[in-house]
């Protein structure tokens, strides 16, 4: 952990007004590495960038008052939901203006960080997290910490205030359930 981001996010929660400014330029490169997994994963025509998807997730992250920041790995976590939300939101916008065109839907083999030769329908993603989180919340937020927040097993434990083997072992089930259901949904 980085002391002097924690400190920051610290005053980030007390209302610190240059704290924001204070903060981005130690958390960019990792927030710019969360973008590029994201659109590493996107299809190749995207018409958003990984430094406006950065910047638009900060500027929501900014708006939260609800959020007691619990340090950089919380932050980082909350960036990645906020980025996925971004791009979720620019899907639905593009699939409008399609009126409802054909998206190709691809399977993931696993949800694996480090795999890039997937292309993911971040909108068939999103449903299935959805439905995930009306039968168990806790692995639909593990999912997210780590898939869309790049995570570790020990980083997602302290974000969640769990054990690393009850994070180990619900991971395991979420990916198997998410393979199991986007494997039922190919045509």
């Amino acid at each position: 952990m980085d002391p002097n981001v924690n400190a920051i996010v610290s005053r980030l929660n007390s209302g610190d007004p240059k704290a924001p400014d204070e903060l981005l330029p130690l958390v960019y490169d990792e927030l710019r590495a969360l973008a590029q997994a994201y659109f590493r994963r996107e299809r190749s025509d995207h018409t958003l960038q990984p430094t406006s998807l950065v910047h638009e997730a900060y500027v929501k992250l900014l708006d939260q008052t609800r959020i007691e920041w619990q340090g950089k790995a919380h932050f980082l976590a909350v960036a990645a939901m906020a980025m996925r939300r971004v791009l979720i939101d620019h899907a639905r916008k593009q699939n409008a203006l399609r009126r409802g065109g054909n998206l190709d839907r691809v399977t993931l083999s696993n949800l694996d960080l480090t795999d890039d030769k997937d292309d993911i329908d971040l909108l068939a993603l999103d449903e299935l997290l959805d439905e995930l989180a009306t039968l168990d919340d806790r692995q639909h937020r593990i999912v997210e910490l780590r898939f869309f927040g790049g995570l570790t097993v020990p980083e997602v434990a302290t974000v969640l205030n769990l054990s690393r083997s009850t994070i180990e072992a619900e991971w395991r089930m979420a990916r198997a359930w998410l393979s199991t259901k986007l494997s039922d949904n190919t045509p």
